[in-house]
């Protein structure tokens, strides 16, 4: 799809569409249905003010209409000679009350910037060099069964791979820590520059990674090259799969919470080189095709004078975790194979647990964002469904009145259309997600930032625009998190992995690839 067949903001259409979409008539009846939807949506929305501001109105009117000027001036002077006490009781409660409140509310969380890490053009990675490096290793079907999933898998021809340049490995452990080296520091120096913050002014850390954790941790790494200060408070989160960033956004919230006038460094980033699976077990061979090398800095702040330079403000982190269940604790498994070789297991029943896993995260995130109108609709087909036993659909609830922005784990091409199917979203609203998987294929727990850079790249982050971030994990794991624009993000100022080459996005990714 060229640049010039945009897809509108609010309806997610093509413009420049088909000589049949351009004939087809809409239905008058759909028509009206979208303007009595809204017009209910706006009404239940704008109900309180509609109602209690001509209540308010009325019964001033009518207490100040009794009354004239000098019953007025008698009333305040009688007040003021002789309760001057209680006025000062009354003035100094009220004063100790709005203290004691300010003082007990969450500290507002800042993102002030992040940064995304591309990597350098000579690792890009081809289907056809994952082929030929894979066909040496691995048995006829094996490598056939690969090639069928490429075929279907959304990723492009030029997503980034370090693992695969030289596989196998001649060093697997060495070769992960360069490669670690190069995506953390050079995401993290993008950072630095953008924000211009002393390394010393950094009191949180928080790195997560799944399946590489070396001594000295990552996090110490970091430390260590950055000179960060003694007491930092530093965490390293290995093993919880892709939704991992996220649950480290909730952790540096809370420490942020705790620790005031202080930044949080997260760094977001997966490193397979040394898992790289080299068996012909075809449950663990779809890692082999989908995971690419990326990662992503994100810089968090407390301190209220940075509110102007942010970019965003958190709203809300929410993490569901389905782990009780056997089926879902084993749905994504790193285990042996026959021939003792390592590789990550992903089970037939992914897609139904990861849909229960959503299906749990919207019900509790829904009542913190969505309107009025929509929560509504929820509750009347519930009772209609529980109470009457009436034969209706249950209602799913319009989170585009919620929010503007989806940014959700490129995981899969399956799985973003299962998202975008039970979501009702449109073409315009995928967009980020699949022109990220792809363009840099499933990157883990940082997908979602390549995401939100390509909104910002598209100059479509306007003030006030609410986004949501999605991702899924092992364990089984569902993390949502929720940001406000503070700013319009002009696209001309920024610099991200997607800045270069904006222009050529979306293209048109078709269901089936020709390799």
């Amino acid at each position: 799809m060229a640049e010039g067949k945009k897809l509108d903001r609010k309806t997610g259409s093509n413009p420049v569409s088909t000589e049949v979409e351009k004939t087809r008539p809409k239905p008058p009846s759909s028509i009206r249905l979208k303007y009595v939807k809204l017009g209910y949506h706006y009404l239940i929305s704008n109900a309180m003010y509609l109602l209690i501001i001509p209540l308010l109105a009325a019964s001033a009117a009518v207490n100040l209409s009794v009354l004239n000027i000098q019953d007025i001036v008698q009333l305040c002077n009688h007040h003021l000679k002789y309760n001057v006490i209680a006025v000062i009781s009354c003035t100094s409660l009220m004063a100790v009350l709005a203290t004691i409140y300010f003082m007990s509310r969450p500290r507002n969380i800042y993102l002030v910037d992040f940064a995304c890490y591309k990597p350098d053009p000579s690792f890009e990675c081809t289907t056809k060099l994952v082929l030929e490096k894979v066909s040496t290793f691995f048995s006829e079907e094996s490598v056939t069964f690969m090639k069928k999933v490429l075929q279907r898998s959304g990723l492009g021809e030029k997503t980034f791979a370090g693992s695969l340049l030289e596989f196998p490995p001649r060093f697997p452990f060495e070769s992960a820590r360069k490669e670690a080296e190069m995506v953390i520091f050079g995401a993290i120096d993008d950072l630095l520059a953008k924000t211009r913050v002393n390394p010393r002014d950094i009191g949180i850390l928080v790195v997560n990674i799944s399946l590489f954790n070396p001594t000295p941790s990552l996090s110490a790494m970091i430390v260590n090259r950055y000179k960060l200060r003694g007491d930092v408070v530093s965490c390293n989160l290995g093993g919880m799969g892709c939704s991992a960033g996220l649950i480290s956004i909730d952790l540096a919230k809370r420490l942020l919470q705790v620790q005031p006038n202080t930044y949080a460094l997260v760094m977001s980033f997966e490193s397979v080189t040394p898992f790289y699976y080299a068996g012909n077990d075809k449950s663990k061979l779809l890692t082999n095709c989908l995971f690419r090398l990326g990662g992503a800095a994100i810089l968090l702040s407390n301190r209220y004078s940075d509110r102007g330079r942010s970019k965003y403000q958190l709203t809300h982190t929410l993490r569901t975790h389905k782990g009780a269940d056997d089926r879902a604790y084993k749905c994504v498994f790193q285990e042996e194979d026959d021939e003792v070789k390592i590789g990550v297991t992903l089970s037939k029943d992914l897609m139904a647990i990861a849909g229960e896993a959503l299906k749990s995260n919207i019900t509790t995130l829904g009542p913190l964002v969505l309107p009025v109108s929509e929560q509504l609709l929820f509750f009347a087909t519930l009772v209609a469904k529980k109470f009457f036993k009436m034969d209706v659909k249950p209602y799913v609830p319009d989170f585009k009145l919620a929010f503007e922005h989806f940014c959700i784990h490129a995981g899969g091409r399956a799985v973003l259309d299962e998202l975008e199917n039970n979501l009702k979203l449109t073409e315009w609203h995928m967009e980020p997600s699949r022109m990220t998987l792809y363009r840099f294929g499933n990157t883990s727990s940082s997908s979602i930032w390549y995401q939100l850079a390509y909104a910002e790249a598209k100059g479509r982050i306007r003030k006030g625009d609410r986004v949501w971030q999605i991702a899924f994990g092992s364990g089984f794991k569902c993390n949502s998190g929720v940001w406000r624009a503070l700013k319009t993000i002009n696209p001309i100022k920024e610099h991200n992995p997607w800045t270069d080459e904006i222009d050529k996005f979306p293209v048109h990714v078709p269901k089936v690839m020709v390799l």
